[in-house]
């Protein structure tokens, strides 16, 4: 694997580890009360264009990590609905 691809790989996972803590903090509280809806809408809404992008030009580096970010990010949104 080239480094290029390696770095967009690296940040790619960093960029989705970073909803993991909130997905797991919002299981254990039961609670997303300080999460905006607006946003976790609108991340969602640029993580899937981000999906359609990398798609487009053939890059697994932007595709995949995005695509399970927007799984969390949907999860996220889940729970925000389920717990108010």
């Amino acid at each position: 694997m080239d480094p290029v691809t390696l770095l967009g790989y690296v940040a790619g996972t960093l960029s989705t580890l970073a909803f993991l803590p909130q997905v797991v903090r919002s299981l254990q509280l039961r609670s997303t009360r300080g999460l905006s809806l607006a946003m976790l809408m609108i991340m969602a809404t640029a993580v899937t264009l981000w999906c359609v992008y990398g798609h487009l030009i053939g890059s697994l580096p932007i595709v995949v990590p995005n695509a399970v970010m927007l799984v969390l990010i949907l999860a996220l949104i889940g729970l925000r609905i389920r717990f108010g």
